[in-house]
């Protein structure tokens, strides 16, 4: 739904939302917000970057890159609904609430906006289609595995988590438990919550530290939490004791493997995982695609994604990251 000689809308400071790349563009150019958790996150700004290069190879595309300063449903909605009133042509979100976003974006599509989510997904009545990462259980299996791989004998390990509601996390705890069997020795002791908050998740992992004497690992499925956690660790005088891994990026993480704090972790590249949002958004909303189980759709140089019966399909695996390869890429993400 291409639209004429429209205004340019500038969300809210109360939404701490930031409009990028509000040069002059074409009267029909097609509008995708790429609506993401919080903003100054490193995985989400990577995010941009690459929803920004498939909005230049389509042409006649720009980006709202915009999201909350908290990681609140309650933000997101508000940011959400400005979007509405702007008449985008789609949004594409990463929810910091499964369910609480529902009705927003229900009012979105209700209004002729293309609604996906990506990373972080909503409920299927509230968007057309999802895009996972990767395969929820690999990611699931190499979050524990990053860890028993360096505990033989087993160990202590804990999580440290997004938020309580933050729906990709959940969903990869849940298929981590449902492999534990296949790693004899690693006892999960306790799952704690940093709130995708540098400060917040270094306080969590500290107190992880003090309440398990003897704990050997900490997972954070959270670029957020990873760094903090790494940083608690050195911090606390326990590099070599305690192993920090999860999901990270490898720009972040550079320090840490190299301090001995971090023996490896994983992720997908969100350059990537930005870019393929913005190419399914521009497919559907442009009626080139149909979000229908078993459609696939071109996600540009990223191949296509083919939907299950959910309407989700997954990007790629995740790849691990560690000494023998963090210089390779620290500087790309």
């Amino acid at each position: 739904m291409f639209r004429r000689n429209f205004t340019k809308l500038a969300l809210g400071l109360s939404l701490g939302a930031s409009l990028m790349g509000t040069s002059a563009m074409a009267q029909d150019d097609m509008r995708i917000a790429l609506v993401v958790k919080a903003l100054g996150i490193g995985f989400f700004e990577a995010a941009h970057k690459g929803a920004e290069e498939a909005a230049a190879e389509l042409g006649g595309v720009e980006i709202i890159y915009t999201g909350p300063t908290g990681t609140t449903a309650e933000e997101q909605i508000e940011v959400i609904n400005s979007l509405i009133a702007q008449r985008v042509d789609a949004i594409a979100v990463s929810a910091n609430d499964t369910d609480a976003l529902v009705p927003a974006l229900k009012k979105a599509m209700q209004r002729g906006i293309t609604v996906i989510s990506w990373d972080s997904g909503v409920a299927p009545e509230g968007r057309q289609m999802h895009l996972n990462p990767s395969s929820n259980p690999l990611i699931g299996n190499m979050i524990i595995k990053l860890a028993a791989d360096h505990l033989p004998d087993g160990g202590q390990v804990a999580l440290l988590s997004a938020t309580t509601t933050s729906t990709n996390q959940n969903i990869w705890i849940s298929e981590m438990e449902k492999v534990m069997g296949n790693y004899p020795g690693i006892e999960v002791v306790a799952t704690v919550y940093g709130d995708d908050l540098a400060d917040k998740s270094y306080r969590e992992a500290q107190g992880l530290m003090q309440k398990y004497p003897d704990l050997d690992a900490i997972i954070a499925p959270t670029s957020v939490g990873i760094v903090a956690a790494a940083q608690a660790v050195v911090d606390a005088g326990k590099v070599g004791q305690v192993n920090v891994t999860g999901l990270g990026l490898p720009s972040e993480m550079a320090g840490a493997i190299d301090s001995g704090a971090s023996k490896s972790f994983a992720i997908w590249n969100p350059i990537d995982l930005g870019y393929s949002a913005t190419m399914i958004a521009h497919a559907l909303a442009s009626g080139e695609a149909t979000a229908e189980p078993g459609a696939e759709i071109s996600m540009g140089r990223m191949g296509s994604v083919t939907l299950d019966d959910n309407n989700e399909g997954a990007m790629a695996d995740p790849f691990v990251y560690d000494s023998s390869n963090i210089d390779d890429f620290k500087s790309i993400f």
